[in-house]
């Protein structure tokens, strides 16, 4: 039996065991298993490795997509640009090997919703996923800027946005975990009265499929877009790794 897995601190609000379980199902793939992980540091991610031998490859998702890096044997090159990781391959020589299918999932969410004014885009985040987010934004022509709680080089703080900010960036994306199940009675703290009609609102949280923030957006007449669609593109890609194919 071939092992397979998602590995994150809390994964209660994961579609990822159901999503490959019938996966496997409807291919008639009766040799592999996908299994949850909660696991309290990224360390440990890697031992799982040791403590499973049948394990073949791993998703990682929050918070230990740029955490696990140092504990692999080497990056792909999405994975090393992207300074973030959240596929883990074993190869047959034992190596781990980290990539980032984010980057394919998210490009396959984005590209159908520009529109000649999302030329600037706020990303509120600045860990992992936001890594593979502004990597695509940088590939398709979108200037963006990372929303963090501090300040930091070439950011803005959530204390620092003001209307003006979110008129001038009419793409807003949510790569953090706020509004995801089971706290879904929050959301970012942006200024929501300044959303219009031209923008658009992506949220990767996909449970629920419309959080808090996509709602704010969906009110104010914006276009929105849940992470469902990047979840199960970025698994694809993460099987043709695993897979070999």
């Amino acid at each position: 039996m071939r092992l397979f897995g998602l590995a994150g601190r809390s994964l209660k609000h994961s579609f990822s065991q159901d999503y490959f379980t019938r996966r496997f199902a409807d291919e008639g793939i009766t040799d592999c298993e996908y299994r949850l992980f909660e696991v309290p540091e990224a360390k440990e991610i890697c031992l799982l490795f040791q403590r499973y031998p049948e394990l073949v490859g791993l998703n990682v998702t929050i918070p230990y997509k740029k955490d696990v890096i140092p504990f692999l044997d080497k990056l792909d090159q999405s994975a090393s640009e992207t300074g973030a990781v959240n596929t883990i391959v074993r190869r047959a020589s034992g190596e781990l090997w980290g990539y980032n299918t984010d980057i394919t999932g998210f490009e396959k969410t984005l590209r159908p919703l520009i529109t000649p004014q999302t030329d600037k885009a706020l990303v509120l985040g600045t860990g992992g996923a936001s890594a593979a987010v502004c990597y695509v934004l940088r590939k398709v022509g979108v200037r963006a800027n990372r929303v963090g709680r501090t300040a930091g080089q070439q950011e803005l703080t959530y204390s620092g946005l003001n209307e003006s900010i979110i008129a001038a960036h009419k793409l807003i994306i949510n790569t953090t975990p706020v509004g995801q199940y089971p706290d879904m009675d929050f959301a970012p703290d942006i200024p929501y009265e300044a959303i219009t009609q031209e923008h658009v609102l992506i949220d990767l949280v996909y449970n629920p499929q419309e959080t808090l923030f996509l709602r704010h957006g969906r009110q104010a007449g914006a276009l929105t877009e849940n992470g469902l669609s990047m979840l199960y593109s970025q698994a694809d890609a993460a099987w043709q790794i695993w897979s070999g194919k």
